[in-house]
């Protein structure tokens, strides 16, 4: 039985190198599409690209409908139907401009790949996400201890990406010349730190606590002066692990190594969650806080536009629509205070009501254009 088909093999890489060359898609952008051509195939038995017929575009979408989560043993959900289609319809439709198969694919018969209106409303629905409160994240980082090296440094990185809001990939690549101690900075430099979108700028230490910027000072100071690290070291580094006289590997001191994924950062924040008897919450879950942090301590536009650019964002409303959702039981509590009688309106609301409608006046103005 056929497991790949040599010519859909090549023009797949090319387009793999497009996505990833041309368009600027992550490693796990482009594998997820990659996962989702691999269910198309093995649909149509691996039948070159150049047979697509829009009968095979609904004959796979009936047949994913049917497919079941292999964790949950549930239905595949509304979203990953939509996402999966949506990456298969962008697939095909870029073939169809491709020599060799323009000629062979019509570029409407991609539009078969399209769900149900209703089913993308289903899909795309905003729904509720557990966000850990600043109250949450403090209770973890007091109850972990911090006797050896290995506890010193999971203690730091999560106080530290409390501090900075970095995503884990940026912290995973981290140098202990990039945070300023006396400035109360990190410096997230695109040469070396593996920022989104590879931006550089400068992150200055959240207001969250005089105790939380001690824990990473005292890290990095560790770091320097006790282990005698340079300023080309990474600022958490990769367990040293060896073999014990038992034959059971265990950790032994650090590696002056980077990590090479985020994937231990997230183990370390998910054992932190479960030794303090709370839900595991994600590394990038922590940025969701502060921003809500931030819309209780913004009083002016400018504030908040500041807070923004602390988070790496060069239009705030890239904050207010990506982690500006306001909580559910926030909601509440907002419509029980608006029954109360106000004698008058805030000054700095108004005018930070007033800056968000111009910016979203602009936002949709450069779009029509």
């Amino acid at each position: 039985m056929m497991k790949h088909n040599a010519e859909n093999e090549r023009i797949k890489r090319k387009y793999f190198i497009f996505l990833k060359e041309a368009k600027r898609q992550n490693e796990s952008s482009v594998d997820a599409l990659a996962k989702a051509v691999s269910r198309f195939e093995s649909y149509t038995k691996y039948r070159d690209f150049k047979t697509f017929h829009f009968e095979q575009a609904v004959g796979f979408k009936n047949h994913l409908a049917k497919q079941e989560n292999l964790q949950t043993r549930k239905k595949l959900s509304k979203a990953t139907l939509n996402s999966t289609l949506g990456q298969l319809k962008a697939f095909f439709q870029w073939l169809a401009m491709q020599p060799g198969y323009k000629s062979r694919i019509s570029y409407t018969d991609t539009e078969y790949f399209n769900l149900s209106e209703k089913e993308v409303r289903i899909a795309t629905a905003r729904r509720e996400t557990a966000v850990p409160t600043l109250e949450q994240i403090k209770h973890v980082i007091e109850t972990m201890t911090s006797k050896s090296d290995i506890e010193q440094r999971n203690r730091a990185l999560i106080a530290f990406t409390l501090l900075t809001g970095a995503r884990d990939s940026a912290i995973a690549s981290m140098k202990l010349k990039h945070i300023d101690m006396n400035g109360n900075s990190v410096f997230q430099d695109a040469r070396e730190v593996n920022t989104k979108f590879s931006k550089t700028f400068t992150t200055f230490f959240f207001p969250v606590g005089d105790d939380i910027q001690q824990i990473v000072c005292d890290w990095a100071r560790y770091l320097k002066e006790e282990l005698l690290w340079g300023n080309d070291d990474p600022l958490f580094p990769k367990t040293h692990v060896i073999a014990g006289e038992d034959r059971v590997f265990k950790a032994s001191g650090f590696k002056r190594e980077h990590w090479g994924t985020a994937s231990p950062i997230r183990t370390i924040f998910k054992e932190a969650f479960e030794s303090a008897d709370l839900p595991y919450f994600n590394p990038h879950s922590f940025r969701k806080t502060i921003v809500t942090l931030g819309q209780k301590l913004c009083q002016t536009p400018e504030e908040f536009k500041s807070w923004s650019q602390n988070l790496g964002h060069e239009d705030v409303l890239t904050t207010l629509y990506s982690y500006g959702h306001v909580q559910q039981h926030r909601q509440g509590e907002i419509f029980q205070q608006l029954k109360l009688p106000r004698s008058t309106v805030s000054q700095n609301v108004d005018d930070i009501a007033r800056a968000v409608i111009r910016a979203m006046a602009n936002h949709n103005s450069q779009i029509r254009v």
